[in-house]
């Protein structure tokens, strides 16, 4: 491996630690309680320092919107470094900054000479609490309503500031002003809702949910949520929707890959061509080469006329490789080439063919495990993992669920003539602290049943949310394959092992039947009692 290769290597690692470490810091906040907001932020703080390689970061907030103050709330630094009081207000020592922060501008230091003439009360400041670099960035909510300052500063050496790291303190800032926003306004609602206590009777057994539907601040209208892991998901998209790159999309089954897959494709410069979509769990091993790179007449037995493959159906628009870790080993070096080069050989053919095509990859496995154990190639990996985006599974987005929840009910009201007005409250908490093992899939079928059943304007679910029987979770793709292999088998088990027919197991599963027979193989199960079960 060359010194080049080996850097860009250490680079795309660099940014996949700084990706998953802010997953899960933004994750971690979704269901913080608001009393231990602050000590979090205190402790993200540590972590993104020791990440980046920081000396110090704080973090300010408004003291009195009328006269533009800011003070110091947040700090990490460490202990031998100059104190700094816990009361400090930025007008005070950084008036020039605290200027260009009240304009929504973010302010960049590589070495304190760059601050300009007029700066020199900062620069003082600056030079006193031991600072040589610093970037400050300001706190935004709303429509770009400035409520604070983040700083992440140097103070063992002077440094710069490339444009990548400048977006990730960007991020970093936005998912403390998201968990800040939510714990001012947990504390404005409790605050009300002590009043209305006192004023009003006991509010109604159940809670009507039903509402307009919520549009994402980036106008990803075809995907439904407002959580903060959501969010981030699709700034994500938004980032990379307007390259080439290639991109990456993981996450457990039934948690909308897909989805994203077509709004990357929807906006970006290739929208107006075909997005193919190559399902690699679901075609025989036989068949997929030739689906993928086309035959010629005689190819093979059975080969009657010359077939495009999907590579050349996707010239100049997007191909989606969904459940890229089911593609088998011999298949990936071609694909590899492919990614690479951008041209190979129709089955039967020794031409050329060259084609433009933008690669989108998703996979529902832990790809690094799928390496280890020589069931994918490393080099490919590498290639398809350009730009990562891991979709959290459902039960890490609880906010999203009465969202989703409103979405199905009023989707299969208008499919089956229904009107539904009120969702019962405990079954609203019921769906929230179920775990989700099929994600928003399965969340779908378990109200499109409950809307079947339901009599009356009230939604009634069709059968009891166990949580107790839910299968424990840390969220990490680890145990994907476990997880899958009880969830099949927990369907198969109420279906009486019946594959086939609307009331089937694949139906359940939203699945081809042909593809839980194929799933079922490879996750090893078999109906006990019996030497063929998948029949």
């Amino acid at each position: 491996m060359t010194q080049a290769e080996t850097e860009l290597r250490k680079e795309l690692e660099a940014r996949l630690r700084f990706e998953m470490m802010l997953a899960e810091i933004s994750a971690g906040f979704i269901n913080m309680p608001a009393n231990e907001v602050d000590r979090g932020i205190q402790n993200a703080q540590r972590r993104v320092c020791e990440c980046i390689g920081l000396d110090r970061s704080t973090l300010w907030q408004i003291d009195n919107k009328e006269h533009g103050a800011l003070l110091l709330t947040h700090m990490h630094q460490p202990s031998e470094g100059p104190p700094v009081s816990d009361r400090m207000q930025a007008k005070e020592y950084f008036p020039w900054s605290l200027e260009k922060i009240m304009a929504g501008e973010t302010v960049v230091i590589s070495k304190l000479s760059d601050f300009p003439l007029e700066a020199a009360h900062d620069r003082e400041s600056f030079r006193l609490y031991g600072t040589k670099s610093t970037v400050l960035v300001p706190l935004l909510v709303g429509r770009g309503e400035v409520f604070g300052a983040m700083s992440f500063g140097m103070m063992r050496e002077e440094r710069d500031w490339p444009k990548l790291l400048i977006r990730q303190l960007t991020l970093v800032a936005q998912v403390f002003a998201n968990a800040l926003a939510r714990k001012k306004s947990h504390d404005e609602l409790l605050h009300a809702f002590i009043e209305i206590e006192r004023l009003k009777e006991q509010l109604e057994a159940e809670n009507v949910y039903l509402r307009e539907d919520i549009k994402m601040e980036l106008n990803f209208d075809e995907i439904i949520g407002q959580s903060d892991a959501l969010r981030y998901v699709l700034y994500r998209a938004e980032q990379v929707a307007g390259t080439d790159a290639t991109v990456l999309i993981q996450g457990e089954t039934g948690t909308g890959k897909g989805v994203v897959a077509h709004a990357i494709h929807a906006r970006s410069p290739r929208k107006d061509r075909p997005l193919i979509t190559v399902n690699c769990a679901a075609l025989p091993s036989n068949l997929i080469e030739s689906e993928l790179f086309g035959r010629e007449k005689g190819a093979f037995t059975g080969s009657h006329a010359r077939q495009m493959g999907r590579f050349e159906v996707a010239d100049r628009g997007t191909i989606f490789l969904d459940e890229i870790g089911e593609l088998p080993l011999e298949l990936q070096a071609k694909l590899l080439r492919v990614i690479q080069d951008g041209e190979f050989e129709r089955l039967g053919s020794p031409h050329t063919i060259i084609v433009d095509v933008r690669i989108i990859a998703s996979t529902s496995r832990n790809l690094s495990e799928e390496i280890s154990k020589g069931r994918f190639r490393e080099d490919l990996y590498y290639r398809l993992n350009v730009f990562p985006i891991t979709i959290p599974p459902l039960r890490q987005r609880p906010d999203d669920i009465p969202i989703l929840v409103n979405y199905f009910v009023k989707k299969f009201s208008r499919k089956m003539g229904k009107e539904i007005k009120s969702i019962p409250r405990e079954l609203m908490k019921s769906l929230q602290n179920y775990s989700w093992p099929g994600n928003i899939r399965e969340l779908e079928h378990v109200i499109e049943r409950a809307m079947i059943t339901s009599q009356g304007a009230v939604l009634r679910l069709a059968e009891k949310i166990d949580n107790s029987r839910t299968p424990e979770r840390n969220g990490s793709l680890h145990s994907m394959t476990d997880v899958e292999r009880e969830h099949i088998l927990k369907i198969l088990e109420k279906t009486d092992w019946r594959i086939e027919g609307n009331n089937g197991a694949a139906s359940l599963l939203a699945l081809n039947p042909s593809t839980l027979r194929s799933r079922m193989q490879k996750l090893g199960i078999a109906r006990p009692g019996r030497v063929d079960s998948i029949n």
